[in-house]
């Protein structure tokens, strides 16, 4: 693949060559952007909110501005009329006027004072959120999210949506491209009834794995060394990377050589701070495998969020979470907290990581309840997004869906609907994309380890190059070539469907709960 980039590099008409100058100054201003907001949850003080909301809005107009352009639609259009171009429908440049022509037409239906006001909500919205969060107070952050349904309801106006549809389905587009949720639906109503009787077996089961490795208490000093071992063992650069802290773990940053994650810690959980880790690597991992000759292009970038979800979930979990796994890393923990962990058997940190417990936070839930807790937001949303469901009423109406999904009761605000930062951030239509991403993650997995069987051999020895050449080589390196479904039919063979995840959840659980 590299060699032919580089040829059409070489090759490629002074009007393409404009083309992929405007996109990457473009680009330019939205990386920007992107460590602005990184700094804003990780190192800005807290005084600084107001300035930082308006320098965001002035990038996000002048972003929008030189994106939509007339001559950046000019010079779309003349390279469109190249049939050259456009000859090879997986080519770097098919594929970039393809994917900057789609942009071009749904940017242009948002008004640039839109496009402004979203940006100034998004960060004084994250910054209400992180106070009231801190409060347990939804109704100290209802006001900013007020506004910011307001304008999402607008924007969805703006993009429109197919007939029979709904707001909610205008918003999904901008995360995972002809995502729908009349789609997500028939995907979810299956898997959920699937996903329940598993539950409903485990949670009658007479025995359990040992909770130990959940509730032991750890210097946080240590479980940093600990969990930055990890990110850079899977093949993280950390020379072309950084892993900080903030309230809501993240991965972002400006291009593949600028990758900013971030991760959280408690004292008696190093389990969190340990998948929340691993779940950022995986996304860091997929950015640092872009290639640096397609910056600036959609070719320098992911294919969807749902794919984007697959590669975090496929390191936190059917590489994290596997028994393979903790063969290795079970005495790197003496390594690293010594007799504080002498107590801990493998048994205790491979069962620890594999509890299946109904729990109010999705960050820290268990692979088989998660989805449940991706399903109730999804519910909301909808209804948010069509009226049904007003901004004040969202505490009752969330804690009635964990009382009916997993059987729990929501103690506060903090622990219920003030535990994501995505409405906050404006990200409606997003939360499928994790479910989206498991059943991606576990259809890939099963590929992968079809071509290497044994993958498992070498995580037992800490060995994770074979897997992640695999990724770079079949999805990273590919950008946007190939949409999410089509790509999962080039990958695998096969079109999306639900029987590898399950497959992987009953193959590790019903052995470990005896079921």
């Amino acid at each position: 693949m590299t060699t032919a980039t580089s040829t059409e590099k070489t090759t490629m008409p002074s009007h393409y060559s404009n083309l992929l100058e405007l996109s990457r100054e473009s680009n330019l201003i939205g990386g920007s952007m992107s460590i602005l907001g990184w700094d804003q949850e990780v190192l800005m003080p807290e005084g600084g909110i107001e300035y930082r909301g308006r320098q965001l809005a002035l990038l996000a107009k002048l972003e929008h501005q030189m994106s939509t352009s007339t001559a950046f639609a000019d010079a779309l259009a003349e390279c469109e009329a190249d049939g050259d171009l456009v000859d090879d429908p997986t080519s770097p440049s098919a594929v970039n006027l393809r994917e900057l022509r789609w942009s071009l037409d749904r940017r242009t239906k948002l008004p640039a004072e839109l496009v402004e006001e979203e940006a100034k909500l998004s960060s004084e919205g994250m910054h209400a959120w992180k106070n009231a969060r801190a409060e347990s107070d939804f109704s100290a952050f209802a006001p900013s999210l007020k506004k910011i349904v307001d304008m999402l309801r607008r924007k969805a106006e703006c993009y429109g949506w197919a007939e029979g549809g709904e707001p909610w389905d205008a918003l999904a587009e901008d995360y995972e491209k002809g995502c729908t949720a009349a789609w997500v639906e028939t995907i979810f109503t299956p898997l959920r009834d699937r996903l329940q009787g598993l539950l409903d077996d485990i949670m009658g089961a007479s025995t359990s794995p040992s909770n130990a490795f959940n509730e032991i208490e750890l210097p946080v000093d240590q479980q940093k060394a600990f969990v930055r071992v990890i990110a850079e063992r899977f093949g993280f650069e950390f020379n072309r990377g950084r892993l900080d802290e903030s309230t809501h773990p993240f991965c972002s940053g400006s291009h593949c050589n600028d990758i900013r994650m971030t991760t959280r810690f408690h004292v008696a959980n190093v389990n969190d701070a340990l998948g929340s880790t691993m779940h950022e690597t995986g996304h860091g991992l997929y950015e640092q495998g872009l290639l640096t000759e397609h910056i600036g292009t959609p070719m320098g970038h992911a294919v969807s969020l749902g794919i984007h979800e697959s590669q975090s979930r496929m390191w936190e979990n059917q590489v994290g979470r596997s028994e393979s796994f903790w063969t290795w890393c079970h005495p790197l923990l003496a390594e690293h907290f010594g007799s504080a962990v002498s107590s801990l058997s493998f048994d205790d940190v491979y069962g620890g990581a594999n509890i299946v417990r109904p729990d109010f936070i999705r960050v820290e839930a268990d692979e088989s309840t998660y989805n449940m807790h991706i399903m109730i937001r999804f519910e909301l949303e909808r209804a948010i997004m069509s009226g049904d469901l007003d901004v004040e009423d969202i505490p009752e109406a969330w804690n009635s869906k964990y009382r009916e999904y997993l059987g729990i009761e929501v103690p506060d605000d903090a622990r219920g609907c003030l535990q994501d930062i995505h409405w906050s951030m404006t990200s409606m239509g997003y939360f499928p994309t994790y479910t989206l991403g498991n059943l991606y993650c576990a259809q890939f997995f099963e590929k992968a380890m079809a071509d290497h069987p044994g993958l498992h051999e070498e995580f037992a020895k800490g060995e994770f190059s074979t897997l992640l050449s695999w990724l770079r080589t079949n999805i990273h390196e590919h950008g946007q070539r190939y949409r999410a479904a089509e790509l999962c039919e080039v990958v695998t063979g096969a079109s999306l469907n639900a029987d590898p995840l399950l497959r992987h959840l009953e193959g590790k659980l019903r052995p470990l709960y005896g079921v």
